[in-house]
């Protein structure tokens, strides 16, 4: 079953070098020709069936985009069929809203005029009631204005006129009508010239002219008290010689009133000249005033005793009343009253005046205004 390997082995093939290659051996030359053309004829076969399969998938591709469309384009009709209809619903809409809306506008139009006449009626009755508002306050500041004049006329009462004056300027400040401005201006002017005079100033005087007329009565005279002074240090005899002796008394006669009257009448003048003082300072006479305190106290000093506490404290109160501020003319009074009197006639005649024209304005009006609110009215009813 085993063979033997021979003896000699036959020699081996010489091996080639590297750089050489074997050329192949030739193919066998059997039809060779025939299989090629084969196989090139079932090549361009398969691309050709690949190449028809691929169109058929594209046609079906597009065949299916085109059905596709085709849907979009019937739905796209439907759309626009709808959109037409609505279309033509919203034109016949708005021509019956054109034509609602010329009846509206009508009506509005008549609305707008009765409107404005119901505007000129509430106009009216505002400007009756402010006017009558501001009738009130007029009167009112006309009767203080006129009560302060008539008040400072009688009584010489500044700080009676000045605080109606106060009050008067306050109810001009609640006057809507810009006009009487001017009446506060003059109201402004007087009040400033009442207070000029010192009002409170002038009452004290008044008091201090009072409390010192009311003490001049209890002064101690000079001659009296020097009399009894004599009586208490002289003897019986002496006392009794100066009586017989004041049966002839030698006098000097001065030439004045005083120096022919008895020392008792002092009083009677020095309270006199008190009361000329007080009439002064009421009719703001300021020379009189000062002339009648320095008879005042030349008579103090001529027949009172001057080193009597009382009577040195009524010449306090003369120098007092000569240093007093509260001098100054009469202020005049009557130009704030007058402006307003004068300006509310004014105002009377304006007013009247154009209550006269428009009253015609109204009654033309009214019957313009009838006739569009009725057509208004009818083309709005169908």
């Amino acid at each position: 079953m085993t063979e033997s390997a021979p003896a000699n082995p036959a020699p081996a093939a010489p091996i080639p070098p590297a750089g050489t290659r074997r050329a192949p051996d030739p193919a066998p030359r059997r039809g060779g020709g025939g299989l090629a053309l084969a196989i090139l004829l079932a090549l361009a076969a398969a691309g050709a069936a690949g190449y028809t399969a691929w169109t058929v998938w594209n046609m079906r591709q597009d065949l299916g985009a085109a059905n596709g469309l085709k849907g979009q384009v019937d739905t796209l009709q439907t759309a626009v069929d709808g959109l037409r209809d609505d279309n033509a619903n919203l034109r016949r809409r708005l021509s019956d809203a054109d034509g609602v809306n010329r009846s509206a506008r009508e009506e509005v139009l008549g609305m707008a005029e009765r409107t404005k006449n119901l505007e000129d009626a509430v106009a009216n009755l505002s400007e009756r009631s402010l006017s009558g508002h501001d009738a009130m306050l007029l009167d009112e500041a006309e009767s203080l204005l006129r009560m302060a004049k008539e008040r400072f006329a009688l009584f010489g009462d500044a700080s009676g006129a000045l605080s109606a004056y106060d009050l008067a300027d306050k109810t001009l400040a609640g006057v809507n009508d810009s006009a009487f401005a001017a009446v506060r201006q003059n109201l402004t002017a007087e009040r400033e010239a009442l207070e000029a005079v010192q009002p409170r100033a002038r009452a004290n005087d008044l008091a201090t002219l009072a409390d010192l007329r009311a003490q001049i009565p209890t002064l101690p005279l000079k001659t009296i008290d020097s009399q009894a002074g004599a009586d208490e240090e002289r003897t019986f005899w002496q006392r009794a010689g100066n009586a017989l002796g004041s049966i002839v008394r030698i006098s000097h006669d001065e030439g004045t009133p005083l120096g022919l009257a008895d020392d008792r009448l002092a009083r009677e003048l020095a309270a006199l000249d008190v009361a000329h003082a007080e009439a002064a300072v009421l009719a703001y006479d300021d020379r009189a005033r000062a002339d009648a305190l320095k008879r005042v106290d030349a008579t103090l000093v001529a027949h009172f005793n001057v080193q009597a506490p009382s009577v040195q404290t009524a010449r306090q109160r003369i120098a007092t009343l000569l240093a007093s501020q509260a001098k100054g003319g009469e202020p005049k009074l009557g130009a704030a009253l007058e402006e307003l009197r004068n300006l509310r006639s004014v105002h009377a005649l304006k007013a009247n005046a154009g209550t006269a024209t428009a009253s015609p304005a109204h009654a033309a009006s009214a019957p313009a205004a009838a006739p569009a609110a009725a057509s208004s009215a009818a083309k709005a009813t169908p």
